[in-house]
């Protein structure tokens, strides 16, 4: 017998346990909001994200939500100098964190491999081209598409899920997609009964008083699809085929909404624009939606002529608690309907029991 036998294959023991050693021990499986099966290690130990917005999310299913991520955009303005504030005071780790691209430009595939995440978390309908996926996966990082913005019904459980999944904050992001769940359902049980004809018009104009043109405005999906769940009828839609757009004033004068809605917030200050959110106490948030309605066209709506004018922080728009967001709407079009329905308390329960970073300041305002 070779006595060499033996010893070769104690030797391919040795070599493909210490291979085997150099592998993660564990490794799971997620499908993002593509649809892609995605093979991540057991254990993430960090992420990339590439929207600001996705802190907010991250406040839901973490104690701390600065200590999961390898880098992040920097987008603040998508979050308000008042909330990044907040965040860098209680985790001052946020100011020196790597910069990766935001998902509103051009993906820097340097950037992310600079950074070296186990995970990069990327937005639907931006991000990595595929090649740049491909590249990512083969330089060992997995790249994982979500969504809290372009289909928030659809979407929000399932990447506020993923986010739990891969920062180890599946047991709050669950507790978190219940609480949501219970609101949305006592709204939507209650609209089901409304005959279509009760459904009144709503405009909604987004960036209000960005420019001194009108009117920058929602169609299908985003936003415009919190206008149709709380038994409102999107004028926008009508017109647009995509979830962001452009309304003639003319045409918005011609369907003569009864409710006018508009999105603002601090990244109006310099053009006069609404101004509300983190940062604004009610009197200001109110002095700026008086001005935004006395605007030729816009004060000669019904919506304006009878009170039935709001106004609301885009940074809650498109907001993983835009739970708030859309029990205000319901108030907006169906007072009484769902006048026991109270978005502020609904919020001062989110900050309470869910977010390590309370979201503070005029997060909306009537005209009345």
């Amino acid at each position: 017998m070779n006595k060499r036998v033996p010893r070769f294959a104690a030797l391919c023991g040795l070599l493909l346990s210490f291979a085997a050693a150099l592998l993660p021990a564990h490794a799971a499986e997620i499908t993002d909001l593509r649809g892609r099966k995605v093979t991540v290690p057991d254990q993430v130990r960090k992420i990339s994200i590439d929207d600001g917005r996705y802190l907010v999310a991250l406040s839901l299913v973490q104690a701390d939500p600065v200590k999961p991520l390898a880098a992040w955009p920097r987008d603040i303005h998508r979050i308000g100098d008042a909330t990044y504030a907040q965040f860098v005071e209680k985790f001052p780790a946020l100011r020196n964190l790597p910069q990766v691209a935001s998902s509103a430009g051009t993906f820097s595939l340097e950037a992310v491999l600079s950074a070296a995440p186990d995970v990069a978390v990327v937005s639907l309908g931006g991000g990595p081209t595929d090649a740049q996926v491909q590249q990512l996966q083969a330089a060992g990082i997995p790249v994982v598409f979500i969504d809290f913005f372009n289909q928030p019904f659809e979407n929000q459980e399932r990447s506020l899920r993923i986010l739990g999944q891969l920062t180890g904050g599946s047991a709050k992001a669950e507790s978190f997609i219940e609480f949501r769940r219970q609101h949305l359902e006592k709204i939507s049980q209650r609209v089901a009964k409304l005959p279509a004809s009760a459904r009144p018009t709503v405009f909604l104009e987004a960036h209000a008083g960005l420019t001194g043109d009108c009117c920058n405005s929602v169609g299908p999906g985003n936003v415009g699809d919190y206008i149709e769940f709380v038994g409102g009828h999107n004028i926008g839609a009508d017109v647009l085929k995509v979830p962001a757009g452009k309304l003639n004033l003319e045409y918005v004068m011609s369907r003569d909404p009864k409710i006018y809605i508009a999105t603002g917030g601090v990244h109006l200050e310099k053009a006069g624009g609404l101004v509300l959110g983190a940062g604004y106490d009610v009197a200001r948030a109110r002095a700026a939606l008086q001005k935004i309605s006395k605007r030729q066209g816009i004060a000669q709506l019904s919506a304006v002529k009878n009170g039935n004018t709001f106004g609301l922080a885009h940074q809650l728009v498109n907001s993983p608690i835009d739970i708030v967001v859309i029990e205000a709407f319901a108030n907006w079009v169906h007072p009484e309907l769902f006048k026991d329905v109270d978005p502020a308390k609904t919020l001062d329960e989110i900050n309470k029991r869910f977010l390590a970073v309370p979201y503070v300041g005029t997060g909306w305002i009537s005209l009345k």
